[in-house]
């Protein structure tokens, strides 16, 4: 049996990567994908190679697997310095007959490991791109993504902030106008008054929590957010004079990358739910207050309207560098 192998950092996967494995499996029976890892790699290992079974799941002659990088040595040059990985290959993988790469590298490994070098796209002509560039600039880089990474890469929004400040209706809109989701005030798929137990609030942080992560494996690039976990903190506390700890719990495995904090300067509306239209400068102090205290940066949406959906467009336009 002829057994190849193609290393990297996969940091992260992408289409040049999952080019050069499928190319280099046809060359062999068994292709081993040698992912190393550090412990201050910027993206986390189990996470990247997550991303390689997911994407090689149903190839079985493509066989990741993962290896602490604790045995390179950056100052020698590459003679030396791929004998040192070589060594370290054979003890972890045995004989090696193929050895695939695109890199300089692969010129020197394969004499160290035995093996004939079979070099991919070098020049990169076929895939023009590179984990560098996708990690600086990843919606330039979009289409060269696996629909499994995006959603490491989508920018999170939340519109946060007090009840009838346009939080809602700006979501969908934006949704539409950047062709992307929304996660939607999901409280109000759950209770249609403001009667509930804290039963109903732990089953609405369940399901928010599940509803981002579900629409960020959709999402182009960016996703909407209508409110988060402290909003539904900041209501249970003003209702029920309590919460439940399992809202910090769950507050604590999202991030978002820009809080847009709404104000009250426009017409309150009654709606059915809404009762708090004589404390709006109360409520927004506690909004306020929530993300100080967290030392969460946000920007402030004020005025009608069109002003706040040309000041809030333009940010995340900065953000997705158009």
């Amino acid at each position: 049996m002829k057994r190849g192998i193609v290393i990297g950092k996969f940091m992260p996967v992408h289409a040049g990567h999952i080019g050069l494995i499928r190319f280099a499996a046809t060359h062999c029976d068994e292709l081993i994908v040698s992912m190393s890892y550090t412990e201050t790699d910027p993206i986390p290992h189990a996470l990247r190679f997550s991303w390689l079974q997911e994407i090689f799941k149903h190839e079985p002659n493509i066989k990741p697997a993962v290896v602490k990088d604790d045995f390179d040595d950056e100052s020698l040059a590459w003679p030396e310095r791929t004998k040192v990985w070589a060594d370290f290959l054979k003890r972890q993988y045995g004989k090696i007959d193929v050895m695939v790469s695109s890199e300089e590298y692969g010129t020197f490994l394969d004499e160290h490991l035995g093996a004939l070098h079979i070099p991919f796209d070098p020049a990169r002509t076929q895939i023009p791109v590179s984990a560098t560039l996708i990690r600086e600039k990843p919606f330039t880089w979009w289409e060269f993504i696996p629909e499994v990474v995006r959603p490491y890469f989508v920018k999170k929004i939340c519109f946060y902030g007090p009840e009838s400040t346009g939080k809602s209706v700006m979501t969908k809109q934006l949704a539409t106008q950047y062709q992307t989701e929304f996660v939607p005030e999901v409280a109000r798929e759950i209770v249609n008054s403001n009667e509930f137990t804290v039963e109903d609030i732990i089953k609405i942080g369940y399901a928010y929590a599940d509803r981002v992560q579900e629409k960020s494996k959709t999402a182009n690039k960016i996703l909407f957010c209508d409110t988060d976990l402290i909003t539904t903190q900041i209501y249970c506390r003003h209702y029920l004079g309590v919460v439940p700890n399992v809202l910090y719990e769950l507050e604590k495995k999202i991030s978002y990358d820009q809080y847009f904090l709404f104000d009250i300067d426009v017409p309150w509306v009654a709606d059915g739910m809404r009762d708090l239209g004589e404390k709006r400068q109360g409520m927004f102090e506690i909004f306020k207050h929530e993300l100080e205290i967290r030392n969460i940066p946000y920007l402030l949406v004020r005025g009608n309207y069109e002003q706040r959906n040309l000041f809030v467009t333009a940010a995340i336009n900065r953000m997705l560098q158009y």
